[in-house]
Order: C-alpha cells, then structure tokens, then sequence
C-alpha cells in the first residue's frame, strides 16, 4: 500500500463523515475526547484486521509527525 493510497478519501462524503467525527467530541472534556479516538483506533484497527497494513498507516501517522 503506498503513501497515496493511505491519503486518499476511500469514504463516500469524507467531508460528512468528518463532520460527525468532530460532533461526537463536543461538549467532551480532553480526557474524554482522548479515551473516545482510542477506542475508535483499536474498533478501526480490529476492522482492517491486518497487521501489515496497520504497521504501515503506523509508519505513515509516525513519518508524519512532527517527532517523526
């Protein structure tokens, strides 16, 4: 899977699905708004179930930042 392959919008309406994304945080504190990306992580990554794949999105998010 390469790079481009990760960036690309897969989703139908990438833009709705961010909206409902940064709706499920309001009104939550930090800790909150932390433990729920966690556990939407882990459900995404049980989801794709294959641990190549979730190496290399790890590689990328890892490339990416700003310790990285």
């Amino acid at each position: 899977m390469s790079q481009n392959t990760l960036s690309n919008p897969r989703i139908d309406d990438p833009d709705d699905f961010y909206a409902s994304l940064i709706a499920l945080h309001n009104g939550l504190t930090t800790e909150q708004s932390q433990s729920l990306n966690s556990k939407l992580i882990l459900l995404m990554a049980n989801h794709i179930g294959d641990r190549a794949v979730l190496d290399e999105m790890l590689s990328a998010v890892e490339t990416d930042s700003p310790q990285g």
